[in-house]
C-alpha cells in the first residue's frame, strides 16, 4: 500500500473524519486549522478558518452539506462544506472536546470541558437545515453534567432519544437524551481514559480503546464487551473495518515519555487486528509519533491515520487485502 501524504497542518493533528461517500476527508489539528481534501488523489480543497484555538473535534453531516467543530476557544462553529462559510458559532465556558451529528442530521451532541470551576456538560442542539444553516438557536434542546468521571466521547446511537459515552475513570454509558439520567453503564469497560468512539455502520455495536492499552467492541443496547485487543501502548484511536473482519488501532507513548528505545522499537505504527479471533495480522509504519486518529473509508476501501508529527497518511488498500481469506477457510481438494 503505497500512502498518500497530506502535508496541510502545521502541529499534531486530532480528529480525522470520512464523509458518507468516502470521496473527501477532513482533518483538524492544534494549530487551529480545518483542512478538507479529495481521498482518492489527497489534493487539498480547501480550509476552514475561523478558530483560535486547538480544534478538537469535527463532524460531517451525512449529505456533506454542513460540518460542525469543537475548540479550545470554547466554540462549537457550523460551516457550509462546500463554501467553507462559518454560518454559526456557539459560545462555552470551556473548552469543547467532542462533537458529532445523528445519524438523521437534526441534532448534534457536545461535549465541554470540567475546567475553572464548571462542570463538564452533555449538550445536545438541534440543527435548523432550513435556507442557508445561519438560523441556528442558541439554547440546547437538552444539557446535562454526567455524575463521577467525567465524558471524554460520545455518540448518537441507533436508540432513539439516548447518548453513548465514553468516560476519564475507563466507563461507557447510555444516558436519556432528554433528562440526563444515566440508564445503563459499564464501569469496567476500560480500566483507565476511552480515548475514542468509533460506532457501526449501523450502530448496533461500537469500539473503544483506551489508555489502559486496551480496544474493544461493546454491543451499543447492553454495552456488554464483546471483544478486546490488548496491545503494549496506549490507544488513542480504534476504528471497524467494514466488509472485513478487522480492528484498526493506532496510539503510541506520549512523546514526553518516549526514550529512544522505543522509538526504535517503532510503536508508531496502524495495527490491524483480526476482529474474531482477537490476533494481531499486521502493521503499517509510517508515522514519527503516536497515531491520535483513525479513520475508514465507509465502503472499505482505504484508511487514514493523523499523527503527533504533523501528517496525515492515506492507505488505499491493495487488491490482496480483500483476496485475503481472513476466516481461515480450508480448501478441500477432490
Amino acid at each position: 500500500m503505497r500512502p498518500i501524504l497530506l502535508q496541510g497542518h502545521e502541529r499534531s493533528l486530532t480528529q480525522i473524519k470520512f464523509n458518507q461517500e468516502g470521496d473527501l476527508l477532513f482533518s483538524c489539528s492544534k494549530d487551529h486549522i480545518i483542512n478538507v481534501w479529495f481521498s482518492h488523489n489527497g489534493e487539498r480543497l480547501g480550509t476552514y478558518n475561523g478558530h483560535n484555538g486547538t480544534v478538537w473535534t469535527i463532524d460531517v453531516d451525512t449529505q456533506s452539506r454542513f460540518l460542525v467543530s469543537g475548540s479550545a476557544d470554547n466554540e462549537m462553529r457550523l460551516w457550509s462544506v462546500q463554501t467553507g462559510k462559518c454560518l454559526f458559532v456557539w459560545e462555552f465556558p470551556t473548552a469543547v472536546k467532542r462533537v458529532s451529528f445523528s445519524d438523521d442530521d437534526e441534532q448534534v451532541v457536545c461535549i465541554t470541558e470540567q475546567r475553572m470551576g464548571h462542570q463538564g456538560a452533555i449538550r445536545i442542539f438541534n440543527i435548523s437545515r432550513d435556507n442557508d444553516g445561519t438560523q441556528q438557536s442558541l439554547e440546547p434542546e437538552s444539557m446535562f453534567h454526567p455524575v463521577g468521571s467525567k465524558a471524554t466521547v460520545c455518540a448518537f446511537p441507533y436508540m432513539p432519544d439516548m447518548i453513548l459515552t465514553g468516560h476519564e475513570s475507563g466507563k461507557v454509558a447510555l444516558f436519556d437524551a432528554n433528562t440526563g439520567e444515566e440508564v445503563l453503564s459499564n464501569e469496567r469497560a476500560h480500566m483507565d481514559v476511552v480515548s475514542d468512539l468509533q460506532l457501526s455502520a449501523d450502530r448496533s455495536y461500537f469500539i473503544t480503546s483506551s489508555k489502559d492499552k486496551t480496544a474493544r467492541i461493546h454491543d451499543t443496547k447492553t454495552l456488554t464487551v464483546l471483544k478486546t485487543f490488548q496491545t503494549e501502548t496506549p490507544l488513542n484511536s480504534a476504528v471497524l473495518a467494514p466488509n472485513m473482519p478487522y480492528v484498526v488501532l493506532g496510539g503510541g507513548q506520549e512523546a514526553m515519555s518516549v526514550t529512544t528505545t522505543s522509538l526504535r522499537q517503532g510503536k508508531f505504527e496502524a495495527r490491524f487486528w483480526h476482529r474474531i479471533f482477537e490476533e494481531e495480522v499486521g502493521r503499517v509504519k509510517g508515522h514519527f509519533g503516536p497515531l491520535n486518529t483513525i479513520a475508514m473509508h465507509p465502503a472499505g476501501t482505504a484508511y487514514a491515520s493523523g499523527g503527533e508529527d504533523g501528517f496525515v497518511r492515506v492507505h488505499h488498500f491493495d487488491e490482496s487485502y480483500f483476496k485475503a481469506r481472513p476466516y481461515g477457510e480450508v480448501e478441500i481438494l477432490d
